[in-house]
């Protein structure tokens, strides 16, 4: 008797069962809006789902239109904000509010990473959290919302979503993001990325942070603050400290992985 074969779906279908097994209204209960199912579904889709799945659309073109809505955005709230600041400080701001990590934060507070489509390969990869896939999906989701509501409904979420980051930028004089700059710093090195890991302590109402940031097996620097990313943004702090006088001990480590 002959073996019977599992039924083949298609790649639709596949593609609405995948989207189905999570439930997305968290994420649209913490962005503040709604989205029809096709599309948040497009939103989600990265590059490496659609790929397995024949010709399915991804959400690349999305994440395009998505860049420039956030950037007009966060470049109009800073002219607002600084009516007598020059492009020169005004530039850097902008970049560090909208840079891949500043993104991936976001993205982090909001658990995006739960909600992406990806292939097994990203998947296995971890690729649920990595800095490139977040940020780029976060733009996704903010052209999606754009093309659904139009572009004041879609500013103001970026204006909540990166309410902290913005405040952040307009209480510093040195408006500096410090991992941002130390990802630059180790790649004008050659060195391996910067890897984050943080303990905590206390209660969950009164918690403490402690990060230590690594590239290779070089500590650079540690941090401590009442939140997770504080923390980090303290440890990559103490790093450029670190590498403006030891910048050898990194220098090349990246090489040959």
């Amino acid at each position: 008797m002959s073996r019977s074969k599992k039924k083949r779906i298609s790649n639709e279908q596949a593609w609405q069962e995948a989207f189905t097994a999570v439930d997305h209204q968290p994420l649209l209960d913490r962005i503040g809006v709604q989205l029809g199912e096709r599309e948040l579904r497009h939103a989600l889709t990265h590059r490496s789902f659609a790929n397995e799945h024949g010709t399915l659309p991804n959400n690349e073109r999305l994440e395009f239109l998505g860049d420039a809505v956030l950037g007009l955005t966060v470049a109009t709230k800073l002219f607002q904000l600084y009516p007598s600041r020059p492009e020169s400080d005004l530039s850097p701001m902008r970049a560090s509010i909208v840079s891949r990590y500043g993104l991936a934060d976001v993205a982090r507070e909001i658990n995006l990473g739960e909600h992406v489509l990806l292939g097994r390969g990203e998947e296995l990869g971890g690729g649920r959290d990595k800095d490139s896939i977040l940020a780029d999906t976060t733009e996704a989701l903010l052209g999606a919302i754009y093309l659904a509501h139009g572009f004041e409904r879609a500013r103001d979420v970026i204006l909540e979503l990166f309410d902290e980051k913005l405040r952040g930028a307009t209480a510093s004089s040195a408006h500096r993001d410090w991992k941002t700059s130390l990802q630059e710093r180790l790649a004008e090195l050659g060195a391996q990325v910067a890897d984050y890991s943080s303990t905590s302590t206390g209660p969950d109402h009164q918690k403490l942070f402690t990060c230590e940031v690594v590239s290779g097996d070089t500590l650079l620097g540690s941090g401590r603050g009442t939140a997770k990313k504080l923390a980090e943004q303290e440890a990559a702090r103490a790093a450029m400290r670190f590498l403006h006088d030891h910048p050898e001990r990194v220098a090349g480590n990246a090489e040959g992985l």
